[in-house]
């Protein structure tokens, strides 16, 4: 089977939508985690840098349970959408958001703990509210933090393999990304197909990592 495209288009789609859903997930629990008194903030914190340390096919097969076909969850999936959602382009998209969460939400927990309290105090006495503060002081105080953490996490989820296999599977045409197929292309003698899947990845990977620097370097 010779080189195909369709790895490259879906693997950008999957850390595309995989980005945008861990940006807004990770501006909310970064924006709680640094105005309010949780109790358990250590232990909520260590569960969130969970997946950067635990082995991917340990998060796969977490993801099986949680939404496999014989969780609670999966069966609910399956009877609202009329199929399960292993081995699909949904799952690939959720094993992506676990693995590349921590980089999106340390990203911006920083950007916003390097917002200047008096600055805020100030919004405060004259009348802005938490909502007003967040979105026009706030975030556009973090954006250079915010972007590291968007390309981080793109980047993150760009490379994603274990879990992804585990969880999404590698169907060729359908959910098979650059690193499934860069895998199953070595097993299967077919180097030339892998080398083309890596070139494109360490391209990829490098424009996105040098962006990410230029923009830590002007901040």
């Amino acid at each position: 089977m010779g080189f195909s495209w369709h790895p490259v288009q879906l693997t950008i789609f999957v850390s595309a939508c995989a980005t945008m859903i861990t940006f807004f997930i990770g501006l909310i629990a970064a924006y709680i985690m640094v105005k309010k008194n949780i109790k358990g903030k250590a232990i909520i914190e260590t569960l969130f840098f969970l997946p950067l340390v635990l082995p991917p096919t340990v998060i796969g097969f977490l993801l099986i349970v949680i939404f496999g076909n014989n969780s609670t969850i999966g069966q609910v999936i399956e009877k609202i959408f009329g199929q399960s959602l292993l081995f699909t382009v949904p799952a690939a998209i959720i094993a992506s958001v676990v693995v590349s969460f921590p980089l999106m939400y340390q990203s911006i927990k920083t950007g916003f703990l390097s917002v200047n309290q008096s600055i805020i105090d100030a919004a405060k006495d004259l009348g802005a509210t938490n909502h007003q503060i967040l979105l026009k002081i706030i975030i556009p105080l973090s954006t250079k933090s915010i972007i590291t953490g968007i390309i981080l996490s793109f980047t993150r989820a760009f490379g994603e393999f274990g879990a992804t296999l585990m969880f999404a599977g590698n169907i060729p045409g359908k959910t098979q990304t650059i690193s499934t197929a860069i895998f199953f292309s070595i097993e299967s003698g077919q180097t030339v197909n892998a080398w083309y899947y890596v070139g494109i990845s360490i391209l990829f990977s490098f424009i996105l990592l040098f962006i990410s620097n230029r923009v830590k370097v002007k901040q």
